[in-house]
């Protein structure tokens, strides 16, 4: 795969952790410089790694991974869309941890947004090229990204307040339903 193609793969694949970084932040729930490197960092790692995790299972095991994986995203996603919109209607902040770049919550959505890129991991090995230039553009572009959209969400979530957060809940539960009707069809 050329570098450009990568590029493409690496963007595309980012979109789901830009997402949350932008409902993150804009709904001040991410706060500070190591709440910025905690999330971009994180997506990025995880991203770098599903797909050397992809690659490494190769042919062997695709067919079981390609039947759960679409399963496993959406129920995160839900998951963590679904207490952010209880946590910003209700107003129990306890109920969730103030800081999604922490801790459990902070790994669920790394697993979530980069599930895709192990299918891109089987499709690399099915395809016979290497994995360690592409996993590191992959999670370099990530991390990149996802840096981008917390600043952009903080500047949009200080006028929007609790409202982004309802909708960075419902656009992470848009996103793990796009991800499992995918893979539906």
């Amino acid at each position: 795969m050329s570098t450009w193609e990568i590029l493409v793969i690496a963007v595309g694949l980012s979109m789901d952790a830009v997402a949350v970084s932008l409902a993150a932040s804009a709904g001040n729930r991410a706060q500070g410089s190591r709440a910025t490197f905690r999330l971009s960092f994180h997506f990025g790692l995880f991203q770098a790694l599903m797909p050397i995790a992809g690659w490494a299972l190769g042919v062997t095991v695709a067919p079981y991974i390609e039947s759960v994986d679409h399963w496993v995203a959406f129920g995160l996603l839900a998951f963590v869309g679904g207490r952010m919109i209880y946590t910003a209607l209700a107003g129990t902040e306890e109920a969730l941890p103030r800081d999604p770049s922490r801790g459990t919550t902070l790994v669920l959505l790394s697993v979530a947004t980069s599930i895709d890129a192990l299918a891109i991991g089987l499709t690399l090995a099915f395809l016979g090229d290497g994995i360690w230039y592409a996993a590191l553009l992959i999670g370099l572009v990530t991390g990149s990204l996802s840096l981008a959209a917390v600043f952009v969400g903080r500047r949009v979530g200080a006028a929007a307040g609790s409202r982004m957060e309802i909708v960075g809940g419902v656009a992470l539960i848009m996103i793990g339903g796009r991800i499992l009707a995918q893979h539906l069809r």
